[in-house]
């Protein structure tokens, strides 16, 4: 019981975290787009604005080393004899680095300390994607909660109990076989999973055009945001190429956006000419397996690795849920289809979004969302009624797993006033069949 409750806690505090986007009142999206409007009109010149930077940030090349020799030096992974690695590049080089279990099974504890220790990611958002990725990939309700950071493993309960035990009705997929419900299509590097064939391996073409689109000797904030026509570029050729694009609303909203803003942030060296970060070509090699030169570019699965003589994000200046939302907003107010769930409905170009109203059978609608309470109201709720559905058969006992998530849920209801939901109308998905495909994940 006392496991049970420490999972609820902490899935709670990953929804609570995650519904801190919601409550981005209408008058509060105004103000940022005002803000967007005020920084085209760039008041400093670019050496200012770096200058006001490095004395807002300042750098420290002791505190943010992060060493990559000794019990850190990188060990190429043997695949052959069940190492796992998977769709994400940063946590495959923790892996080969000895930061993560070199097998790619690691505790959830673990993924939190190893994304602080040496991405300077902030334990809100290292704890949301590590619960996150938990509850949808791995187990929650072992003696030591985790996930494989690839596909599914044969080691299971061998490795100290992260994916055995009782109470799991299936093995754990892993970040792998997460498509939709972590994994989603338009990812910067990997391909849509119903086009390529696989979610988890990088695309030489796209990685291209991420190398295209990176700007040289520009600090890691201005890289990013000119990877904006590249974002959108992408989005489209979901659209246009994939019959069974899905984009739901945690692994399309909230989780793809993170291909392209966590290389700036979070893999950027950064030094006292660059304290925010400056992302070089062979950094972005190194951390995405890929070697050799434009046009001829090679890459070998699994072996991502964090370059020597790199330095985190300073220490005072992680990488928050705050910071995260507000990349994602940056894309989404020049491209609003970036924040609209919904997918195409059996062929390309038939991209269509989800009905609000008949979705919440009349309880909401996209309309009043921004006003007062009502979009927090939407997606708490929205949550508490589908994520039962969504982990049955994952679960021996679905409703006493989730009931602190479900209290937790309460809790945070309470007072707003919502006008309440007595349940969603899934027939709404079912005209995509990315969403059935996937399983139903949302």
């Amino acid at each position: 019981m006392k496991l049970l409750l420490l999972t609820g806690v902490l899935v709670g505090f990953v929804v609570s975290e995650v519904v801190a986007f919601p409550r981005l009142s209408g008058k509060a999206l105004q103000d940022l787009l005002n803000q967007d409007s005020q920084s085209k009109r760039c008041p400093f010149s670019k050496e200012e604005s770096q200058k006001r930077t490095k004395r807002q940030i300042g750098f420290d090349p002791v505190a943010q080393h992060v060493s990559t020799t000794g019990k850190y030096a990188w060990v190429a992974p043997d695949l052959a004899a069940g190492d796992k690695r998977g769709p994400c590049p940063g946590l495959n080089a923790l892996a080969n680095h000895g930061y993560l279990p070199h097998n790619g099974i690691a505790p959830m504890t673990t993924i939190i300390q190893a994304v602080n220790q040496a991405y300077g990611m902030a334990l809100d958002l290292g704890t949301f994607l590590a619960v996150y990725g938990t509850v949808f990939d791995g187990n929650p309700i072992s003696l030591t909660p985790g996930y494989s950071i690839g596909g599914p493993s044969a080691l299971g309960g061998l490795v100290g109990n992260i994916l055995g035990g009782t109470g799991l009705l299936r093995t754990p997929s892993g970040l792998s076989g997460s498509h939709n419900n972590y994994e989603s299509d338009t990812s910067a590097t990997r391909g849509d999973l119903y086009v390529v064939g696989n979610d988890d391996l990088l695309q030489l073409d796209q990685f291209q055009q991420y190398y295209d689109a990176l700007l040289v000797d520009t600090p890691a904030p201005q890289q990013y945001s000119a990877l904006f026509p590249f974002r959108q570029s992408r989005f489209n050729a979901s659209i246009e190429t994939n019959p069974y694009f899905f984009f739901p609303q945690f692994a399309g909203v909230l989780v793809a956006p993170a291909g392209y803003a966590f290389p700036p942030a979070l893999m950027s060296n950064k030094s006292a000419k660059y304290p925010e970060g400056y992302l070089d070509i062979e950094t972005l090699k190194s951390f995405f397996a890929v070697s050799g030169e434009s046009g001829k570019f090679t890459y070998r699965p699994g072996y991502e690795r964090i370059p020597d003589n790199w330095y985190k994000r300073a220490v005072g200046h992680e990488y928050t849920i705050a910071d995260y939302l507000l990349d994602v907003l940056q894309f989404a107010l020049r491209d609003p289809r970036l924040l609209s769930v919904g997918g195409n409905t059996g062929t390309p170009n038939s991209f269509t979004g989800v009905n609000i109203t008949a979705l919440t059978k009349g309880v909401f609608n996209a309309a009043t969302l921004a006003q007062g309470n009502n979009l927090q109201c939407f997606i708490f709720q929205l949550i508490q009624a589908e994520t039962p559905g969504l982990l049955t058969g994952v679960y021996e006992d679905v409703t006493k797993a989730l009931q602190p998530l479900v209290d937790n849920i309460a809790g945070n209801l309470k007072g707003l006033g919502c006008p309440q939901l007595m349940g969603i109308d899934r027939s709404q998905y079912e005209k995509f069949p990315g969403y059935k495909k996937s399983g139903g994940a949302v």
